[in-house]
């Protein structure tokens, strides 16, 4: 049964950097596509990032130039680097794991960032 954890929330001034984890466990990282979302008060869950297991990436326009998503299939982790931010990255941000073929189905508690003026 895969699991994941994320970490590396917290309260940050616009301007500053962030960096995310995920760890995964109970699976076979290396094979899963990972993906980072995030919902803020009153706002559907969105797709922030992914990264396939051939690691190919993929940014939402908002976040593009500013956040960087990688992995490392030696320590079952998936990181998102967040620079610049801005009062709109507020949100819980979620990892999740594409385990089985379809959408993402396994998926962590979350972590929030808050981003303050």
């Amino acid at each position: 049964q895969v699991q994941l954890v994320e970490s590396g929330g917290g309260l940050v001034q616009a301007g500053d950097s962030l960096r995310l984890s995920c760890a995964a466990s109970g699976g076979t990282f290396s094979v899963y596509n990972m993906a980072w979302f995030r919902q803020a008060p009153g706002k559907q869950r969105e797709l922030v990032a992914r990264i396939s297991s051939v690691v190919s990436t993929f940014y939402v326009d908002s976040v593009k130039g500013r956040f960087t998503i990688w992995r490392d299939n030696a320590k079952n982790t998936v990181y998102l680097q967040m620079r610049s931010l801005k009062l709109e990255d507020t949100a819980v941000y979620y990892c999740a794991a594409r385990v089985r073929a379809g959408d993402y189905d396994v998926w962590g508690q979350g972590t929030q960032v808050t981003v303050s003026s």
